[in-house]
């Protein structure tokens, strides 16, 4: 349990770390794996009350220090197991009955909307000290990206997905279906591939940064998940290598925010298995998991007590996760879309003083990229937002604009298989688009930020991943979270 503990500590820290020395990323990165390196090396015996009191008073003094709160990990421990099961309800078919009669494919109009909270998501006009942070800028002078900053072509096939590290604005992860990952320093003068990680016998299919930058762990459809040690760039290795329990094909994976030792992923025949990477070995009972179809995306809340798992027959089940056996409980099922592909799911909460609300972000492979309120602690989703983007055959990803705090408006990037990246504005009505860049030649399958939007990363079908950077008008400001 004291493992547990210790990545408790450090998740919390790891939150606000983005908060601290806004203008020296090097000492945010140097105070997080100090951090990291003392909880591993002074673990003292304390008793369990003593760590919790601890980890109560840490999240209290980083809250009041920042002024900043998240999601409070307390209520999710605090459900007892009949209050699970009392809400453990399918979301009916039937209230995407009429989902498909849009001109753009999809149409989830019907489905029910709880209303906005006072003030919606992000802060008000009058948050005028939270926006003079950022610069005061419009939000498409924040998101005016078009200049090409490098191109990578190290591949040979589709890159189906790339992720910068946390908390870094260099270090980028490309996985391809050649069946190899790539580490890239986008940064250096000029940008390179600083090593090819090879062992996979099939298609990479996901991969995910340990909280320190220091593990990367990725799956494949060869059946197996692989743990890297990337600590030395010049060294890097597999640590590990692990079966799937059912011989199928693993198509995404995650670690598990509140417990670094936990990895989820989901397999080819329709599970959301959990692993533990330091003994490799899958927890049981497993049958928990299972959802049906193929697992093809995940996602976790920033707590780790709560999963997200989308399929390929249109439904999203929600999990909550005991973070030190590992075991899951189902709790909520949506059905979006039939037989259409989840193919990426992506969690947020805002972080503004003014307001604050989980959001779940879902590409769907119905010409739509959807928007989802996350309405309470078992995963329940309600409609907020959805957008018409080609998508029918390919596995595309989106993600959340990281600097969204303190902003008028809030921001989505998404691929498309219109060979385009776009950026959509959640809040804006009519028009939601404030920019479409037009750089690949094919779908865009993979897209991610660093954490100071200066560069946003995107991938092809065809190998190719471009470095996009932001204007001049766009980047003179102090950016912040």
């Amino acid at each position: 349990m004291a493992a547990v503990w210790q990545q408790q500590v450090f998740a919390v820290d790891a939150k606000y770390n983005a908060h601290r020395a806004t203008n020296h990323p090097n000492f945010r990165t140097q105070y997080i794996r100090r951090r990291s390196q003392l909880l591993r090396e002074n673990t003292k015996k304390e008793d369990s009350q003593i760590r919790k009191q601890y980890l109560k008073l840490r999240t209290q003094l980083l809250q009041q220090r920042f002024g900043i709160s998240f999601s409070d990990q307390a209520s999710l421990r605090s459900l007892n197991m009949s209050a699970r099961s009392s809400s453990r309800i399918s979301e009916s078919v039937e209230s995407f009955r009429q989902a498909f009669s849009a001109d753009d494919g999809v149409s989830l109009n019907s489905y029910p909307r709880r209303p906005n909270v006072v003030g919606g998501v992000v802060p008000t006009r009058q948050a005028e000290a939270s926006r003079a942070i950022v610069g005061g800028t419009t939000i498409d002078e924040n998101y005016a990206f078009v200049g090409v900053h490098h191109i990578f072509d190290q591949h040979k096939a589709s890159v189906t997905m790339c992720k910068f590290a946390n908390n870094d604005r260099s270090r980028l992860c490309c996985v391809s279906n050649d069946g190899t990952v790539s580490l890239c320093d986008v940064n250096a003068a000029p940008p390179k591939v600083e090593c090819i990680l090879e062992g996979h016998k099939g298609p990479v299919t996901g991969c995910d940064w340990s909280i320190s930058n220091d593990l990367l762990v990725t799956s494949s459809s060869d059946g197996t998940v692989r743990l890297w040690d990337v600590s030395t760039i010049c060294n890097p290795k597999c640590l590990r290598t692990v079966i799937d329990p059912d011989s199928a094909e693993v198509l995404c994976c995650a670690f598990v925010p509140a417990n670094g030792n936990m990895v989820v992923a989901g397999n080819g025949q329709g599970s959301l298995l959990v692993l533990n990477i330091s003994t490799g070995i899958y927890p049981r009972p497993r049958s928990n998991g299972k959802i049906g179809g193929q697992v093809l995306s995940v996602a976790c809340e920033a707590t780790g007590h709560l999963i997200w798992a989308g399929n390929n027959k249109g439904v999203i089940v929600s999990f909550i996760i005991d973070a030190g056996s590992g075991r899951l409980t189902k709790c909520r099922k949506l059905n979006i879309a039939e037989n259409c592909p989840i193919t990426c799911l992506s969690w947020r909460a805002w972080m503004s003083r003014e307001a604050r609300d989980p959001t779940l972000l879902v590409n769907c492979g119905a010409n739509v990229v959807c928007l989802f309120r996350v309405s309470d602690n078992n995963g329940t989703l309600q409609l907020r937002r959805k957008f018409a983007v080609r998508h029918k055959h390919h596995l595309l990803r989106s993600t959340f604009c990281p600097i969204m705090s303190f902003r008028q408006g809030a921001c989505i990037v998404t691929g498309s298989e219109d060979s385009c990246v776009y950026f959509l504005d959640i809040e804006r009505e009519g028009k939601a688009c404030v920019n479409k860049l037009q750089g690949h030649a094919c779908p865009v399958l993979g897209v991610s930020f660093n954490y100071d939007e200066s560069l946003l990363a995107t991938s092809d079908v065809q190998g190719l991943v471009i470095i996009w950077r932001r204007n001049e008008m766009g980047s003179n400001r102090n950016d912040t979270h």
